[in-house]
């Protein structure tokens, strides 16, 4: 089976494309070897290891958020906010886990956000929404954060 495939059926990534992001990343090991080629065909039953706490976060995004919050001194502690381009909610998870009160979800796809932040009751989701195209009554209350990874367009175009 695939590598990418056997971390996802042994639940150690929540979905192939974060298992090809561990095993690129080196994060991975097979019966103790590290290997960075996410099709390496590899036994169901090789012991398999993910590095430390790789896996905490729903995506990467989480990490680039926690350097820059850290980076800047920002706290999000009972902060309403906005996150633009959510994808799969690592900037969301990140702004909850430090304290948000409220995180509203924007992202042009549908269906990209973690389960578990779907269901989280402090998060709105709207998917298949334009950042360009926001109102205060779709956010659905004043936001005190914004938060954004927005690649496939420039941020002024996106929050003008």
């Amino acid at each position: 089976m695939r590598l990418d495939t056997l971390l996802v059926t042994r639940g150690l990534a929540a979905t192939r494309a974060r298992a090809r992001d561990l095993i690129k990343r080196g994060l991975v090991r097979i019966d103790g070897v590290g290997d960075n080629k996410p099709a390496r065909m590899t036994r169901e039953d090789a012991a398999l290891d993910v590095a430390g706490d790789a896996n905490r976060y729903v995506s990467r995004g989480a990490e680039k958020l926690i350097s820059a919050l850290d980076a800047f001194g920002f706290d999000p502690k009972e902060r309403n906010a906005l996150d633009v381009g959510a994808s799969t909610g690592g900037f969301t998870q990140v702004l909850l886990e430090r304290g948000a009160a409220h995180v509203c979800c924007v992202d042009v796809g549908s269906g990209q956000l973690h389960e578990d932040i779907r269901g989280d009751p402090r998060v709105r989701t709207l998917e298949g929404a334009d950042a360009r195209s926001l109102s205060p009554e779709l956010i659905a209350g004043p936001v005190t954060a914004i938060v954004a990874d927005v690649s496939f367009i420039s941020l002024a175009k996106a929050l003008p």
